[in-house]
């Protein structure tokens, strides 16, 4: 069994969630009215759907709050917060099912999570929503189906869009946006497809919107590369840039992160195969200064392929943290961190912007039970005492680290 390897990091705790460690992408920090620091975590599949974990101490996380989602076929692999409103996405396994959606919930007392509103996004081409973004407490920008959407081909079934939730309690879809060709009816021709086995879509995943440009949003389109839409009209986003490289290289482009002072984005792609069938997944360099024309500049170095391939299960970038925009978050343009599943948490500088360089790395030890015997560390978060959240994708639960750089 590969021993854990550290660089830069210091773990302060592992908390493997009292058997249900399997988490996905959703880790959102709220201050509660007493002063308390709760970190929720969205759950990667069924059964549970989000956990309330205190870590006021990070070094003696607590859990606070767990909840059962209501059907077997659903999973709540996003949430965000913003004070104590707690938004969490709904996707089911196959179209048509329900619930599909995303649900408001009040965390005011975090031990007593309740139900706002639920917002229905099912529909007999729709599994709900992937992804969802909130952080200024007015909008959610999603990745979803809906009823109305019929996809020129099934892997295209989500598309973006904008819910004004100002009231919690009716949300409002005001703005929606799909690539075109890839709705039944449109004038544009369906995009061509990737190879058959690496063809995972043409839908968004991560739909960033951050105050510096309240007017853009950053999209991660899969197999369509990087998307930056103008969204200072809501009800009618229009593209501004996209930047598609692949092929040659394997789809699914993930997260895209803006440097904005910079003039950098900072884009990963989500390895989706095992033991490194859709090699190299990558995290890029785009200069952006001109912003209709992306250039990449620099990936971020990999260990070598070898060394974790052997380790099993899936290898390659995945998550990036994302300078969110909230008072608890940390803010950085130069540090990148980035989450490899079995090649764990790294750590990148970009200083130097085309020569970034390996800072720091975190790969734990494979957890009790992991199904693949390797470690999957599927996200991070770092609040703004500059505490790092990163968490496993099967079982392993959440670590809690400083960082040494």
């Amino acid at each position: 069994m590969p021993e854990t390897a550290v660089w830069n990091f210091r773990q302060l705790a592992h908390h493997e969630l009292d058997g249900f460690g399997g988490i996905g992408e959703g880790m959102s920090i709220q201050i509660a009215k007493d002063g308390r620091r709760i970190l929720w975590l969205a759950h990667e599949s069924a059964p549970k759907n989000f956990t309330g974990i205190d870590v006021s101490d990070p070094r003696a996380p607590k859990i606070v709050a767990r909840t059962d989602l209501p059907q077997s076929h659903m999973r709540s692999n996003s949430l965000e917060t913003v004070g104590d409103i707690l938004a969490v996405a709904y996707q089911t396994k196959e179209k048509g099912q329900q619930p599909a959606g995303f649900e408001l919930f009040d965390i005011s007392v975090p031990e007593n999570p309740r139900s706002i509103t639920f917002f229905d996004c099912s529909g007999p081409d729709s599994r709900g929503v992937h992804q969802l973004w909130f952080a200024d407490g007015e909008y959610i920008h999603m990745s979803s189906g809906a009823s109305d959407f019929k996809p020129t081909h099934p892997k295209d079934d989500q598309f973006y869009r904008i819910i004004d939730v100002k009231n919690p309690a009716k949300p409002v879809e005001v703005g929606r946006w799909w690539l075109p060709g890839t709705r039944q009816g449109d004038s544009a021709a369906p995009p061509v497809r990737h190879p058959e086995g690496a063809d995972t879509g043409f839908r968004p995943h991560n739909t960033n919107v951050y105050p510096e440009r309240p007017d853009r949003a950053y999209l991660g389109y899969i197999d369509g590369g990087l998307v930056i839409l103008d969204i200072s009209d809501k009800a009618q986003p229009k593209m501004v840039a996209r930047w598609d490289y692949h092929p040659p290289y394997h789809g699914f482009t993930h997260t895209v992160v803006p440097f904005f002072d910079r003039g950098l984005l900072i884009i990963s792609d989500e390895c989706v195969r095992t033991e490194g069938a859709d090699w190299p997944k990558l995290v890029w360099i785009v200069d952006s200064r001109t912003e209709e024309n992306p250039v990449p500049i620099a990936t971020c170095p990999l260990p070598p392929l070898e060394t974790y391939q052997r380790r099993g299960a899936r290898y390659g970038a995945h998550n990036l943290y994302e300078n969110v925009p909230k008072p608890n978050g940390w803010k950085s343009d130069r540090v990148v961190l980035a989450t490899y599943f079995n090649g764990g948490l790294r750590a990148y500088d970009t200083s130097n912007p085309y020569q970034p360089a390996e800072i720091g790395y975190f790969v734990p030890e494979p957890p009790r039970g992991a199904p693949s015997g390797a470690i999957q560390i599927n996200d991070v978060f770092v609040d703004e005492r500059q505490v790092v959240y990163t968490v496993d994708r099967h079982v392993g639960g959440l670590y809690t680290l400083e960082m040494d750089f």
